[in-house]
């Protein structure tokens, strides 16, 4: 990967949406905290055999390309109010909800998240903070999980 931040980011956004900590994954991974914690800050150049035991301990499958430059690549940094929220026992309960709704594994659903949640904050330029997270996750259960009958149809429950 050209971009360590870009790296970084996916890391620490995986790892979030795991409810996990350096130290679990760096165990899982048979890796060093601090070597973990350089490559989530953009720092280091891990090997592809070091990034494959990372995306195994974090439930993921590493991929390589190659593909020709087309312009630069953005960066997110994921917000720490929402790392700290994705290793709430909240965050996994309602990411578990909400995949049962979707009809979509957890795991996955819980990375996805985490980096869709992560997007909007960056569109808004605000960390909306772990409440405006749990604000946000509310309104999410209330649209997938609690739907509302559409007006002049009897909800079935």
């Amino acid at each position: 990967m050209a971009d360590p931040a870009l790296l970084g980011h996916q890391l620490r956004g995986l790892r979030a949406a795991a409810g996990r900590t350096v130290a679990s994954v760096a165990s899982d991974a048979g890796l060093s905290v601090p070597y973990i914690a350089n490559l989530e800050n953009g720092r280091g150049n891990p090997t592809i055999a070091a990034l494959d035991r990372l995306a195994t301990a974090l439930g993921a499958v590493l991929e390589v390309s190659l593909a020709p430059t087309s312009g630069e690549v953005k960066t997110t940094a994921t917000p720490q109010s929402l790392v700290r929220l994705g290793r709430s026992p909240r965050f996994q309960r309602d990411a578990a909800v909400l995949a049962e709704a979707l009809g979509a594994e957890v795991g996955e659903f819980s990375v996805r998240l985490v980096g869709a949640l992560s997007g909007l904050a960056e569109a808004l330029g605000v960390d909306p903070g772990e409440a405006g997270w749990g604000r946000l996750l509310d309104a999410l259960l209330l649209v997938v999980a609690h739907p509302v009958a559409p007006a002049g149809t009897v909800a079935t429950r």
